[in-house]
């Protein structure tokens, strides 16, 4: 008996490939199609076996149950309708379809020219269909036994999360303590001697660059190169084959109960506003022959042409119904299944891009914001976005909703130039200190929203940032003219890595202001893996299709001491509750103890800070003093520091400040020198009022009413 006639009507829900233990119910939307087939697969050879007709339809899917199709088959779709590019249809049962709800693919994606659904030596161009079948060369998707979901989430207070962005392969691909063949895996990541350096690190969750299924571009293979960041998604559902060493599902898993069993979480990348199929004249991999004009934002003019939010050809249709239940299927899969703890949402806006006009405004009340708000199992984890794309209206910093996270590039150039040098710069830097108040103080927004990045994936790395002044990116086949221009860098007189002892030693110092800055702010930091070991990546900032020395992560370069000062500084927020205030501080409430606001800033007098000095275009030099306001209870505040205050002086000229610190009736102890090269926090008592303050560098010093004995 043929599979055909074994068929059963089966359900329309839930979509996708459901295994119930005898057998294997299909469900695929397509509001737009004439016949849906499911095509079936031999393991090992991949030989087409059957194609079986899905006829039943039901509120616009397409489903039928086999009882005989078990886990470890694969399949996918041959989806006919009309070909009329024009009225936004795209079908071509010629081309073998990717299923959106894949929980797993069975291999990494080879290239091809089969892939484009049209006649690409046609003049006519995406207009004229082209029947050649490229199963071949097409990645399957595999029928999976349903996993057992992870229950052990882990928890890390909103104003106490400290970020370290890292990539799956780069991380591990170089990494000695990792065996060789689990290098550049999901098992290398989660093999004990990451772990440990990340516990130890002090980090409390790793955001990882994006590991959902994704595809390589035709130009990049063309000059044999690949998408080495993943933001190229095609499967929202099944984690990335090249990172699983033996294509085993359960890979994914574990890694993240690894990480749990460490109380660290594991936050992913996730590109939900556009996928691997580009343009008009891009490929047609899933979404485009399934059902183009449901799945994408076209044209209204002319749906053949697609509206361009994200810059890669096409726009995910969140406001359709359909393609946002997938959204949040997708990302209610990797929370209760996987066992992900939040995520970082790749050019957000777009996500949000549906105002109560309809319109194709950026509308923090949108149809996703509200489906996340009410969901149970997605208003409990962590939310970060990029706030931007580059479609209208598309910069919206500041703009979402309460309990979101965002990136801030404010503050990542505010830092940069600061510390390079440049003048008027004093208070925008403190802005920045602050939290950013001013873009997010709003609506009960707190300062952890504020994701305070200096270096991410794209872009320079810290090294980098203090050793090129101009892009090298000549390996990405471009000409060097791609990548950001304005990078707010120094190479402190040597383009490029220098013998000379000076220029090394001003590089190594501004590196430990910036880390210290990034520590010592109010928000939530973001570390760059590999940026405590002095990673470079030659000068590259935009090494998105490098996938080798370039990106990854050289374990034989570092600077232990380097190494060992991310490690205190992370220590030290941990250790001082001033360092990640729940709330904002504006100097209005005062200590009964000290007599000191709960925020001040002074200038290099000792002086709080007036109008004058703001405006000073040249003042590169001054203090930020945050002090305990709370009558709190000292037995409960175990290995936690009680000091009074902290005052963390800044000082980017190129000539020391000699710094009167504030008159009060108490001690003063330096914990930080950002120009003592030993990179060491220390405790050394100040028994005079006036401090020098090295050029470019950063001191903190804590301030108590209590006796110093002991004190060195």
């Amino acid at each position: 008996m043929t599979l055909a006639k074994l068929v059963n009507p089966g359900k329309h829900y839930p979509l996708g490939a459901t295994f119930d233990g005898s057998g294997t119910n299909f469900a695929l939307f397509s509001a737009n199609a004439t016949k849906v087939e499911l095509c079936l697969f031999d393991k090992v050879t991949e030989t087409e076996l059957s194609r079986v007709e899905l006829t039943e339809y039901t509120d616009e899917v397409w489903h039928g149950y086999l009882p005989q199709v078990q886990p470890g088959t694969l399949y996918g779709y041959r989806v006919h309708g009309p070909y009329e590019p024009h009225n936004g249809h795209r079908f071509n049962p010629a081309k073998l379809l990717l299923d959106p709800y894949a929980k797993q693919l069975n291999k990494s994606f080879t290239w091809s020219e089969r892939h484009y659904g049209f006649d690409i030596n046609s003049c006519a161009q995406d207009l004229m269909i082209d029947h050649t079948d490229n199963a071949v060369c097409m990645p399957k998707c595999v029928v999976v036994e349903p996993l057992v979901g992870l229950n052990n989430a882990v928890t890390v207070n909103d104003n106490e999360t400290i970020i370290y962005e890292a990539h799956v392969k780069g991380f591990t691909q170089l990494n000695p303590d990792v065996p060789v063949e689990m290098r550049g895996t999901f098992k290398g990541l989660s093999h004990p001697s990451v772990i440990e350096y990340l516990k130890d690190l002090g980090v409390t969750s790793v955001e990882l660059l994006p590991v959902h299924g994704f595809f390589d571009e035709s130009f990049a293979l063309e000059k044999e190169l690949k998408n080495y960041w993943g933001y190229n998604s095609i499967a929202f559902f099944a984690p990335e084959p090249r990172y699983c060493q033996q294509q085993d599902l359960i890979e994914f898993q574990q890694m993240v109960d690894a990480f749990h069993q460490a109380g660290l979480q594991v936050i992913l990348d996730v590109v939900y506003n556009h996928t691997a199929e580009g343009n008009h004249m891009g490929p047609t991999y899933s979404f485009k022959g399934i059902d183009n004009a449901s799945y994408y934002r076209l044209e209204p003019q002319d749906k053949r042409f697609y509206i361009n939010h994200s810059g890669c050809g096409n726009t995910l249709n969140l406001a359709h119904p359909r393609v946002l239940q997938m959204v949040m299927d997708s990302l209610r899969y990797w929370v209760e299944v996987m066992g992900i703890d939040g995520f970082r949402f790749d050019l957000a806006p777009i996500l949000g891009r549906q105002d109560l006009q309809g319109n194709d405004n950026f509308y923090g009340h949108s149809s996703f914001f509200a489906a996340l708000r009410q969901d149970p199992v997605l208003a409990h984890v962590k939310l970060i976005a990029e706030p931007w794309d580059i479609g209208h209206g598309g910069y919206q910093l500041g703009q979402f909703p309460g309990n979101w996270y965002e990136w801030n590039d404010r503050y990542r150039d505010a830092v940069r130039r600061f510390w390079r040098g440049e003048g008027n710069m004093i208070a925008e830097f403190a802005r920045r200190l602050h939290g950013s108040g001013d873009i997010f103080e709003h609506h009960g927004r707190r300062p952890y929203a504020s994701v305070n990045v200096v270096t991410t994936h794209d872009g320079y790395t810290l090294h980098d940032l203090v050793t090129f002044e101009q892009r090298h990116n000549q390996a990405n086949g471009e000409q060097n003219r791609d990548g950001h221009k304005s990078n707010f860098s120094r190479n402190y007189g040597v383009e490029g890595e220098t013998s000379d002892a000076n220029i090394n030693k001003i590089r190594k110092q501004q590196k430990r202001n910036i880390l210290a800055t990034l520590f010592l702010s109010q928000g939530t930091p973001m570390l760059l893996a590999g940026d405590e070991r002095n990673n470079s990546q030659y000068g590259n900032n935009n090494a998105y299709c490098q996938d080798n020395e370039i990106t990854w992560i050289n374990w034989d370069k570092q600077d232990e001491q380097q190494v060992h000062f991310v490690k205190q500084l992370i220590k030290l927020r941990k250790q001082h509750p001033l360092l990640n205030r729940l709330n904002y501080q504006h100097g209005q409430q005062v200590s009964a103890k000290t007599g000191l606001p709960d925020i001040s800033w002074f200038n290099c007098h000792g002086e709080a800070m007036d109008e004058s000095n703001w405006h000073n275009k040249a003042l590169k030099s001054f203090a930020m003093m945050l002090a305990d306001t709370n009558n709190f209870d000292e037995n409960k505040k175990a290995n936690v520091s009680n000091d009074d205050a902290l005052l963390i002086i800044f000082n980017a000229a190129d000539v020391a400040s000699n710094f009167q610190l504030p008159n009060l009736p108490g001690n003063w102890i330096q914990i930080i020198n950002t120009a003592d090269s030993t990179a060491e926090i220390t405790n050394t008592l100040i028994d005079n009022t006036l401090l020098s303050v090295a050029p470019f560098s950063c001191s903190v010093l804590t301030y108590s009413q209590h006796d110093t004995q002991g004190i060195q």
